[in-house]
């Protein structure tokens, strides 16, 4: 079949690879001038397996509550004249019932788990490098109560066969020597060996370029406008190149992978999409000292930032702002990344002085399970709504899109769009 992928981040990027894989003719859309220049741009870079927990839980709204007055607050709503994030909060505060939570949990789990085993093979069979290390993600408590309340995500984790070793303030220390520069006190964690971090942008980048010499065609600078539909089948995409005319593409099967941006395409044709913008922060500093610098991948779960060394750089990533479209810089929630930094690590680890901020618009649903599947329109296809995942369930979501598309069942347990 010909298959027309929209979007050129991770997941589209990934998609289009395994439906080459599978023998397809795809050709991928992307507005930017090459592969993750959006969202996959400058993530967190963990692949946390073992945390894909959604934001919805029993606690969340009394939490929402209180962060509300908070500028720096780890999740931040800003309400506005917005039908579509209203409509968003109404269903993510349903999905915050327990009964609710353990099935969401489960699912996230089996793709994140399918998705690190699908990486881990691209990673050896195509030898590409983005600055990877398997040393698992070490997350820490500033508090007793923090603690005690991540513990409940925690069990359902374990519960599901997750090794989530709980570890005291002073193993903290032990797995990651970096942590002792710390002027904040930490009363425990817990440490998955099995997990792991990188740069997403770097491996998304070279994946584009393996998928290109296999024979997929990418056409940058390019934006699709609408779905042209008749019959109950997408016939084409219309679109604008770099030039700015107008063109028309046809294929048998098209993929939406647009991130936040894919509920604006879908709405004309009537098919729902649960999917908002979730504003994501990070602040990405260069290394000084080595020595100092952590290498184990860290969370710092009270304050929900993310720490992965990349390389040379130290990557500082969190917090969530429901302020719908815009990417512009909160100079409150930047300053803070920075702050937390300079709280937890020695000094002299990383330079301040020379600090790269970048927000990107995280496609959350509000479950926190992404749309992976078919529509009711036969030939139309999601591959979006990974939120804060996306890293850690791109590679697996691209494989199993493409395994739906060629008639084939992915063989873990998973609510896939359009399969009954």
């Amino acid at each position: 079949m010909k298959v027309v992928v929209l979007g050129a981040g991770m997941l589209g990027t990934s998609s289009a690879w395994w439906l080459r894989q599978s023998g397809h003719d795809v050709t991928v859309i992307e507005r930017q001038a090459g592969p993750a220049r959006e969202t996959s741009f400058a993530n967190g870079g963990q692949v946390s397996v073992s945390y894909a927990e959604p934001w919805a839980n029993p606690r969340a709204p009394l939490q929402v509550l209180r962060w509300m007055a908070r500028e720096d607050s780890p999740l931040w709503f800003r309400p506005r004249l917005d039908i579509w994030q209203w409509q968003w909060g109404m269903a993510f505060l349903r999905e915050c019932l327990p009964a609710r939570q353990r099935r969401n949990i489960r699912a996230m789990l089996a793709l994140a788990q399918y998705s690190r085993a699908t990486l881990a093979g691209m990673r050896n069979d195509l030898g590409i490098q983005y600055h990877a290390r398997q040393q698992g993600i070490l997350s820490f408590f500033r508090s007793q109560h923090d603690f005690e309340v991540a513990q409940e995500a925690a069990g359902m984790l374990r519960d599901l066969g997750v090794d989530r070793r709980l570890v005291s303030a002073e193993e903290i220390l032990e797995i990651e020597p970096a942590l002792k520069g710390s002027r904040t006190p930490l009363v425990g964690g817990d440490y998955t060996a099995t997990d792991e971090s990188g740069d997403a942008q770097m491996f998304t980048q070279a994946l584009a370029e393996h998928a290109a010499n296999a024979g997929v065609e990418f056409r940058y600078n390019t934006t699709v406008t609408r779905l042209l539909a008749e019959g109950g089948r997408v016939y084409a995409a219309e679109l604008v190149d770099a030039e700015g005319a107008y063109r028309r593409l046809s294929a048998d099967a098209f993929v939406v992978a647009l991130g936040s941006f894919s509920p604006g395409l879908l709405r004309p044709l009537g098919i729902a999409c649960a999917v908002y913008p979730t504003k994501g922060y990070s602040a990405t500093f260069p290394i000084l000292n080595p020595q100092t610098a952590p290498t184990t991948s860290l969370t710092d779960s009270s304050r929900k930032v993310v720490f992965s060394r990349l390389g040379d750089r130290l990557r500082v990533a969190g917090t969530a702002e429901l302020s719908g479209y815009s990417r512009e810089l909160n100079t409150v929630r930047c300053e803070a990344l920075t702050e937390i930094t300079r709280e937890l690590f020695a000094q002299g680890t990383v330079d301040f002085t020379q600090p790269h901020y970048w927000a990107g618009l995280r496609p959350s649903t509000p479950s926190g399970v992404p749309m992976v599947g078919r529509t009711r329109i036969a030939n139309l296809y999601l591959n979006t709504g990974h939120g804060t995942l996306g890293w850690t369930m791109g590679p697996g979501s691209g494989r199993a899109l493409a395994e739906l598309i060629s008639g084939r069942s992915p063989p873990i347990e998973f609510p896939w769009l359009g399969v009954p």
